[in-house]
């Protein structure tokens, strides 16, 4: 009989294995976002994450510092790379 993570679990798993491939390729279903303060990290995220409210919070934080203006070419969200993956966990 094995232990089964919770599905939040996994989908962090599957944000940080994202992360670490640095690849172009975004999968269907998920959409790419580039996190930090000072250097950016790319993360594939699953797009069920845009209905959660803080993730909605942070996309706040993101228009009212960027605009529709970022500076990576890709949605920049001005927060700590480990609170992100916090959050997504």
């Amino acid at each position: 009989m094995g232990i089964h993570l919770p599905s939040m679990i996994l989908h962090a798993k599957q944000v940080l294995k994202f992360q670490s491939r640095n690849q172009l390729h975004v999968p269907k279903g998920h959409i790419a976002v580039y996190v930090g303060e000072t250097k950016k990290t790319r993360f594939v995220v699953p797009i069920s994450y845009l209905n959660h409210p803080c993730f909605l919070d942070l996309l706040g934080q993101a228009e009212e510092e960027f605009g529709f203006n970022h500076p990576v070419g890709g949605l920049t969200i001005p927060c700590d790379k480990d609170a992100f993956i916090d959050l997504t966990s």
